[in-house]
């Protein structure tokens, strides 16, 4: 007898995939970075071919890893192609956060090289000092090196010098592709290790139609960065459906935002909601429009309803709200791009690939899934199941990962986030949910941002402290807030106090800092 054949080519789930199709049939489709920098997806995956030989050739193998500490430029998707078309490792470390810890996630990844970003040298050198595993710096965005530095090359010389084709994808699709470390604003940060395997299946789930749903004619502005979650899996995104990538470097001011949209016809743009806040800011105060814009895509935390209505009556665009965590690659659910002004918000859907369940805090799923708050359970294709370095799993006996959320689930299956379970404010034995009050308060014209956390009080253990950014040239009445709430929320449930903030502290995500609001105003 013979053998049989397998019935199917196999055919990896690698993530260089997108950018060999992307230069192969939408080679003219560009990667714009702010300033003016263009270059189309057949040229750019020739730099990044060429690149991972020159990194291959300096001594680094599949399975190593590259840091990143980079803004979101052509230079740094570069890099990304280049590192993980042969296998290696791509680690992106935020520039926001603090030297030490830092220090402390690319000692647990054991990075071998720091590709660093233009206005980033000094962090740098302070990292390759405080970590012996680093043995090279790669400059980024047109930074030159300095001559007698062995351990220091541009990329330009690099490719130059050492650049040459290599051949990309010849590993298991389940190898890892990428590390990102959680953001450690409700705890002590932690990898996440992302595979082949689940990028690539994680940017089909993202190209849905009820999705991100991109496709050849858009431009998509990448206002998320490249270190967050994988900037949502944009990079990945974009070049697999021929769309235009736009990158705004470090700039994310409204001024810029509103320029980049204008010169490069962006259609997409994709950020969190303090991002569009200084958008409209930016163009109620100085004028203009943005026509090309059809769609916005928001996350990272809740956005107000005033700030939604803004941004359609405004932008002239249809918003999507959406959810997601590091832990899901991120994207969780989102709403889709034909959702009417002014519809119900929530979080949208999940796309296919992503399951959901709420379960009552002994985690057993509650029995009616629909219009219920739990604690919100999820599980997938590309959905964190243990994390970097750790010898325990991250998931329960039946694969669920624990979010840390409470939501509710209504007829239609669309999500409502009803709060971190350990934001919840506990005053007099009894539980306050500060998301429901912020949802109300957020509605107000007159709000920006709003943020409700517990302030420690002597009778009864904690009472609710209001927080709130005013829209620019807006003032806040605090018997007008509190009348707002009455009848809404329990009397107990409304804040003693209201503090009021010229601009609201903002995490390294870009979502509201509630570990800072604490920090400044949760003592008695």
């Amino acid at each position: 007898m013979t053998a049989s054949l397998d019935p199917m080519q196999d055919y990896g789930l690698t993530v260089d995939r997108f950018l060999d199709h992307g230069a192969k049939w939408h080679g003219d489709a560009r990667v714009v970075t702010a300033g003016g920098d263009s270059l189309g997806y057949a040229a750019l995956r020739d730099r990044a071919n060429r690149l991972s030989g020159a990194l291959l050739d300096l001594g680094l193998k599949p399975g190593d890893k590259i840091a990143t500490l980079a803004w979101n430029t052509r230079h740094h998707v570069e890099v990304w192609y280049a590192a993980m078309g042969v296998g290696i490792v791509c680690h992106t470390l935020n520039p926001r956060l603090t030297l030490a810890h830092m220090t402390a996630m690319v000692i647990q990844a054991n990075d071998r090289v720091l590709a660093v970003g233009a206005g980033l040298r000094d962090v740098a050198e302070a990292l390759m000092a405080a970590c012996p595993c680093l043995e090279r710096l790669i400059l980024l965005d047109g930074e030159t090196a300095e001559p007698g530095r062995a351990d220091v090359s541009d990329l330009e010389a690099l490719l130059d010098a050492r650049g040459r084709p290599a051949e990309w994808g010849r590993f298991d699709e389940r190898s890892l592709a990428g590390l990102c470390f959680t953001s450690g604003t409700t705890g002590a940060p932690k990898g996440v290790a992302y595979t082949h395997r689940s990028n690539y299946l994680h940017t089909i789930r993202g190209l849905q139609a009820d999705a991100f749903a991109l496709t050849a004619d858009d431009g998509v502005l990448v206002a998320v960065p490249m270190f967050h979650a994988n900037a949502w899996g944009l990079p990945f995104a974009a070049p697999a459906v021929g769309a235009d990538l736009i990158l705004p470097g470090r700039a994310t001011d409204g001024a810029s935002l509103a320029r980049l949209i204008t010169d490069h016809m962006v259609t997409v743009a994709v950020g969190v909601p303090t991002v569009w806040l200084g958008l409209l800011d930016h163009l109620d105060a100085a004028g203009g429009e943005t026509p090309s814009l059809q769609r916005i895509i928001i996350g990272g935390s809740s956005c107000p309803d005033s700030l939604l209505r803004r941004m359609e009556e405004r932008l002239g665009a249809t918003v999507q709200t959406s959810w997601g965590m590091t832990e899901l690659s991120p994207l969780g659910a989102v709403s889709p791009r034909s959702n009417k002004p002014g519809a119900a918000r929530g979080s949208g859907r999940p796309p296919m690939g992503l399951d959901l369940r709420l379960t009552d805090a002994d985690n057993v799923a509650l029995p009616d899934q629909r219009n219920t708050v739990g604690h919100l359970k999820v599980r997938g294709q590309s959905v964190v199941n243990a994390y970097f370095g750790a010898e325990t799993p991250a998931v329960d006996a039946d694969g669920w990962f624990d979010t840390g959320d409470l939501a509710s689930l209504d007829d239609a299956g669309n999500l409502t986030l009803a709060g971190r379970s350990k934001d919840l404010i506990k005053s007099g034995g009894e539980w306050i949910n500060p998301v429901e009050i912020e949802e109300i308060v957020g509605s107000l014209p007159s709000v920006g941002l709003v943020a409700v956390i517990g302030r420690a009080d002597p009778k009864w253990g904690e009472r609710p402290l209001m927080v709130i950014e005013p829209v620019r040239g807006q003032d806040i009445d605090e018997a007008d807030v509190k009348a707002t709430l009455k009848g809404l929320v329990a009397d107990w449930w409304i804040p003693d106090h209201i503090v009021r903030v010229e601009t609201m502290p903002l995490a390294a995500t870009g979502k509201i800092n509630k570990t800072q609001l604490r920090a400044t105003y949760g003592g008695a």
